[in-house]
């Protein structure tokens, strides 16, 4: 059974960086496109960036130029490095099987970031 750990959110003001992880165990990582999501508070949750097994990327334009997605395949990690930022980046982050999301989504990790 696939499970998705997000970790490395918090608080920070706009301008500042954050790097968020997520630890995948149950499938076969290094052959899995994934993607991170996000959903702030009364929206519908959105796709940030995807990362395919070859290590290509895309970003939401919202977020280009300033987040990094990544990939350790030796580790069965994901990262997402957060730079530049803004209040609107505030949001719940979530990782997952991208394409074809996974039924089941973990706990998620909060970034909120101030004015």
């Amino acid at each position: 059974q696939v499970q998705l750990v997000e970790s490395g959110g918090g608080l920070k003001q706009a301008g500042g960086s954050l790097r968020l992880s997520c630890a995948v165990s149950g499938t076969i990582f290094s052959i899995t496109g994934m993607g991170w999501y996000r959903q702030a508070p009364g929206k519908e949750r959105e796709l940030v960036a995807t990362i395919t097994s070859y290590g290509i990327t895309t970003y939401a334009d919202s977020v280009k130029g300033r987040f990094t997605i990544s990939r350790d395949n030796a580790k069965n990690t994901l990262y997402l490095q957060m730079n530049s930022l803004k209040p609107e980046d505030t949001a719940v982050y979530y990782c997952n099987r991208r394409p074809w999301p996974y039924d089941y989504w973990g706990q998620g990790t909060q970034v909120t970031v101030s004015s």
